[in-house]
Formats: C-alpha cells, sequence, structure tokens
C-alpha cells in the first residue's frame, strides 16, 4: 500500500459537529469540550462559525466561545464565515483563521446560502481578499464535492475546475467535502489523484461523513491517493440538514486508531481523546455512532 509516514487530522466537531445538535448545548460545554482537545495534540481546529443565528442557532455565543477558551499558541482556531459580516464579526474577536464555503452543486448553494455557485465564488473572493491584506489563514471548502442530495452525482471537471479558480485566489487550502456521505473510495481516489496532479498551491485536505459506512475506507482511499490531511469530528458528530437521516463526519477517534494501526503518525494522543468523547457523550442526545466509541461501551478497549 502507498500509504505517508505522516498524516494531519484537523478536528470540526466544536463547529460542524455540535451545530447540527437540535438542543442548544451550553457555552460553558463548549468551552470545555475545546480545552479538553488542547490537549489532545490536535494542532488546528474549528472552533465556531460566526453564522447568522437565525440559521445556525447553535453558534450564536461564538463571541462567548473564543473569549473563554484557553487559546494554546501552537493551535489554529478556525471560525466558518458565511460572508463579508461574518468576516467582520471574526476579525473583532481576533480570528486569525477563517474558513469559506462553497457548494461545487448549484441546488444545494442555492438551498444553503440562497446564492448560485458563481454568485458565492464572486462574493468570497473579497473576503478572501481582506483575509489575505491581514495575513489571516483562509481554508477554503467546497461542499457537494462528490454528490448532491438534489442533483446526484457531481462532475469531476467541475470540481477540479472549481480546484483551480480557487488556488488563484492565493487561498491556504482547499477542501474537498463529502457533504453527504455519499462517495466511494474509487470516486474519491480518482478525484483527489486528479487534483493534486495540477500540483495546486493550497494544501489538499479531505472531509468525509459516513452516511454509507464508508468514510473510513474513503480516508484510506485519499490516502493512498497522495492526501495526508483530513477533517474529523470528536465522537463522529455532525450531519447534513439537506440529506435527512445523513450520519455525521468520520469520528476523529476512529480516523486516528485506524492510522495508529497502519503506522501512520498523527500526534495525537488517544488516552486524551478519550477523555474529549466522554464530555461529547454528555453533550449530545444523540447515540454517537463511532466504532471507537462502541467498543469502550462494551469496555473492549
Amino acid at each position: 500500500m502507498n500509504l505517508p509516514k505522516k498524516a494531519e487530522i484537523i478536528e470540526v466537531g466544536p463547529r460542524d459537529g455540535l451545530q447540527n445538535e437540535s438542543e442548544f448545548i451550553p457555552t460553558d460545554h463548549k468551552i470545555a469540550l475545546i480545552n479538553a482537545l488542547n490537549k489532545t495534540g490536535i494542532k488546528r481546529m474549528e472552533a465556531t462559525s460566526f453564522v447568522h443565528p437565525a440559521y445556525v442557532p447553535q453558534m450564536k455565543d461564538a463571541k462567548e466561545v473564543l473569549q473563554g477558551i484557553v487559546q494554546d499558541p501552537n493551535i489554529q482556531y478556525m471560525a466558518l464565515l458565511p460572508n463579508e459580516k461574518g468576516f467582520d464579526r471574526a476579525v473583532e474577536q481576533g480570528v486569525q483563521a477563517v474558513s469559506l464555503v462553497v457548494g461545487a452543486s448549484n441546488s444545494f448553494n442555492l438551498k444553503n446560502v440562497k446564492m448560485t455557485r458563481e454568485e458565492s465564488i464572486n462574493q468570497l473572493e473579497k473576503v478572501v481578499l481582506k483575509a489575505r491584506a491581514q495575513n489571516m489563514f483562509v481554508r477554503y471548502n467546497i461542499a457537494t464535492a462528490f454528490w448532491c442530495p438534489f442533483e446526484g452525482m457531481v462532475d469531476d471537471k467541475l470540481v477540479l475546475d472549481m480546484v483551480k479558480k480557487i488556488n488563484r485566489l492565493d487561498v491556504d487550502e482547499i477542501v474537498l467535502c463529502d457533504t453527504i456521505g455519499r462517495a466511494n473510495p474509487k470516486q474519491v481516489y480518482s478525484l483527489f489523484k486528479s487534483i493534486l496532479e495540477i500540483q495546486p498551491d493550497a494544501m489538499i485536505t479531505g472531509h468525509f461523513h459516513d452516511t454509507y459506512g464508508m468514510g473510513q475506507a474513503n480516508v484510506l482511499a485519499a490516502l493512498q491517493s497522495g492526501v495526508t490531511r483530513f477533517d474529523a469530528s470528536i465522537g463522529g458528530l455532525g450531519g447534513c440538514p439537506f440529506a435527512p437521516g445523513a450520519a455525521g463526519n468520520v469520528a476523529t477517534e476512529d480516523v486516528v486508531f485506524m492510522m495508529n494501526e497502519l503506522g501512520i503518525e498523527t500526534g495525537i494522543d488517544m488516552e486524551a481523546l478519550r477523555f474529549s468523547l466522554n464530555l461529547v457523550r454528555e453533550m449530545s442526545n444523540r447515540n454517537l455512532m463511532s466504532h471507537y466509541n462502541m467498543i469502550l461501551e462494551h469496555s473492549c478497549v
């Protein structure tokens, strides 16, 4: 197998995972989770988002969360932004790394932000320029990069063209997201291989959900294509409001466990991660679907 010696896991649970919880999670619980994740060895995480509370009420305490956490200087805390207003709010809180998102599917993007794909790209170009002028780290997510809940399979060429266009904006990172968890390992390997062959300046990252139980397999396929950076969510929390029944992100603990078994170094401490997992178990009213969690619950680890 063609596997790297090291890989990076980016924790997205505090933002992508928690934002889908139906009941509001107290701010101090979110702060406690991030502070616990600080101690796992994770070097980057999405901490919150500056989205209008009417659309994502779970993130209405973004300001309080950022002010309350212990910000480790060795960890990058990212905030998701939908537009320039969100950017201005993030700047007020001293955010140094921003995360943007556009759907590869027009139908998804219209449902998500009420704009076409091209309208979103054009609007967010202004945000990228403002962020770069302040030397901020810019992460650019391409949602529904593989499948769309409304249009079906997404054309590889469309995504490849988007990567080329976004790369020209001088962003730091481009993330390909399997938003509804419908991608398969063959599709994942092929698309990532094509993208890496054009040698973009931006880092390329994979973001997978586990709706059809192929999340881990898709991580492995991306690893074999040459990708070494992956988003994951503690406890496997997450989902997609436009894909009813869709499972959450691949679980951080499952991805780290698999990489440990494959001899791939992540720098993440499983014992510290277990403590964070216990916090998530108490915060969510859903059954956590991560395999590692299910083993823990049966006391086999």
